[in-house]
């Protein structure tokens, strides 16, 4: 059955980017962990990083385009996007190249926009509290993650496990719809990518992927933590006020429209 999923998702041309910094210790696990033959191309946006990330993606075979000065994560991310359509992707696979996501997962994650079933993937690091605590996630980070969660749900009309997951499986059509050029530069832009991807209806689903936790995977320190949560308290409330047309927001409008004109 894997065998037969595989072969169909392979007619589709599959694009893996991952937004990195600092990301030369955990890289080439990251990359030798992704099963040969289900992706067709591996880029890596470097963000104006101080070790040699650069050097080992090269050694690796990735295609690697580096910003000059550090545009931020969500900067990043626009980056990678940009590079992925217009090399004719018709899926793209946000991976964070930290290991602290289990990129031998893809194929799985693959099959579920293969047959329909979504059209926007997350991998869900909250199975159950003793799993993700034992895995190394702080407790601070897990308790604002189900507090953030819990809100999102209920305010985007969704039932996800984690929206704050840094490995993410897109069709090309959420990446030419959704406005994402219009979104923040740092991180608090992953909250308002999902929070455009409900609003325009986009099928969200998730499934489980291992926690891992360690010095060298990247992670927000506890300000930033606090501040990305405001910031994405403030997307549900902008997303809400859009909705109900009381503001308009050009976050939710589609590509190249004007707010409300569809």
């Amino acid at each position: 059955m894997v065998l037969e999923t595989e072969k169909k998702i392979s007619r589709k041309k599959v694009i893996v980017v991952m937004p990195a910094y600092n990301a030369a210790t955990t890289l080439e696990r990251t990359f030798l962990d992704i099963p040969p033959g289900t992706v067709d191309k591996v880029i890596l946006v470097d963000d104006g990083s101080r070790d040699n990330t650069v050097e080992i993606a090269t050694r690796l075979g990735i295609t690697v385009i580096r910003h000059e000065r550090n545009e931020g994560y969500g900067g990043n991310q626009k980056t990678c996007y940009r590079e992925a359509l217009a090399l004719g992707a018709d899926v793209v696979v946000m991976l964070h190249p930290d290991y602290q996501y289990d990129s031998r997962l893809i194929p799985y994650f693959l099959g579920y926009l293969e047959l329909d079933i979504c059209d926007v993937m997350l991998g869900n690091r909250i199975r159950t509290r003793q799993e993700v605590l034992r895995g190394g996630m702080p407790v601070y980070k897990y308790l604002s993650n189900r507090v953030l969660t819990i809100l999102e749900n209920m305010i985007l009309g969704q039932n996800l496990g984690d929206f704050h997951s840094g490995f993410r499986v897109y069709r090309r059509e959420v990446l030419e719809v959704i406005p994402f050029e219009k979104n923040s530069n740092d991180f608090v832009f992953d909250s308002e990518f999902l929070a455009q991807a409900a609003y325009h209806g986009f099928r969200i689903g998730d499934a489980p992927v291992p926690v891992r936790y360690f010095p060298e995977a990247s992670s927000i320190h506890f300000w930033g933590s606090l501040r990305y949560g405001f910031k994405t308290l403030g997307v549900l409330v902008r997303y809400l006020l859009h909705r109900w047309r009381i503001v308009r927001c050009p976050l939710f409008a589609e590509r190249n429209e004007e707010p409300f004109g569809h």
